[in-house]
């Protein structure tokens, strides 16, 4: 099977890179990067797959920023698509993001995402990867197959983001607040897995990877310092004042609240 992954350099698609080298006699893999326009001279009829993991992610949010977010998290993607419908490519696999929901966390409420929940984007990134989907399903027929990956906070080692947030955190503070909620997450062998399971079964169809059990920021946080060989206190005192005083605040709905895919229906 020949894969093109376009986001050169980027976690998710080297890590996958990484993760498909494992088996050199079922998998040739090329990188583009989408940055130098090199990736247009490319010829895609050779490969099988294009996965699509290029996007603007962590850029702070600005009104003169939303230009940027569209051109490349949808008018590149949607571009990437039609020209891999034109060369024949059998599927193509799109990284877009839970954020489409438009949810960020409730702290001390349960708050589930279902296979019938709407997308409701609320951010210049959510809005531009929601369009984005959008624009793609309209290529989707019997020989161009599409997947549209929605997944929630990716970790794992070096992983940039959210989590190399709450890396920082378990590194450097003797004491962290204590509590009780559930994340959706997903480590980033457990989505390097999944990919491969929708490329090896030629899959099409929108779907939201997640780890097979929900996580508690706190205990998580905990691990993270253990595993770097630090100490670090998780004090409910502190727990319960944050919910008290902070529950509306968007970071501490972000870092503490509630926000799972439904195990069930999902």
């Amino acid at each position: 099977m020949k894969i093109l992954i376009t986001g050169k350099n980027s976690y998710v698609g080297t890590s996958l890179e990484k993760w498909l080298s494992k088996e050199p006699a079922k998998y040739e893999i090329k990188t583009a990067d989408m940055i130098d326009g090199s990736w247009e001279a490319i010829d895609f009829s050779i490969f099988d797959v294009v996965f699509h993991v290029a996007a603007v992610v962590h850029k702070k949010e600005r009104r003169k920023s939303r230009d940027i977010y569209f051109k490349v998290n949808r008018d590149l993607a949607v571009e990437v698509a039609h020209k891999a419908k034109k060369s024949g490519v059998k599927q193509f696999v799109f990284m877009s993001s839970m954020a489409v929901f438009g949810e960020i966390g409730k702290v001390g409420e349960d708050l589930v995402i279902h296979d019938n929940t709407p997308v409701n984007p609320k951010s210049f990134y959510a809005e531009s990867k929601a369009a984005a989907e959008r624009a793609m399903l309209k290529l989707k027929d019997e020989a161009f197959k599409i997947v549209i990956l929605r997944p929630p906070m990716v970790y794992g080692h070096g992983c940039p983001g959210n989590y190399s947030l709450l890396e920082k955190l378990a590194l450097k503070s003797p004491v962290f607040p204590m509590i009780e909620n559930k994340r959706s997450m997903i480590s980033i062998d457990k989505l390097c897995q999944e990919i491969k399971y929708h490329m090896d079964n030629e899959s099409s169809g929108t779907f939201h990877p997640q780890d097979d059990k929900y996580v508690n920021t706190s205990l998580l946080v905990k691990e993270i310092a253990i595993n770097n060989g630090k100490k670090i206190h998780l004090s409910r005192a502190a727990g319960a004042m944050i919910v008290f005083a902070g529950r509306n605040i968007g970071i501490i709905k972000k870092v503490f609240g509630n926000l799972v895919y439904s195990m069930e229906d999902i």
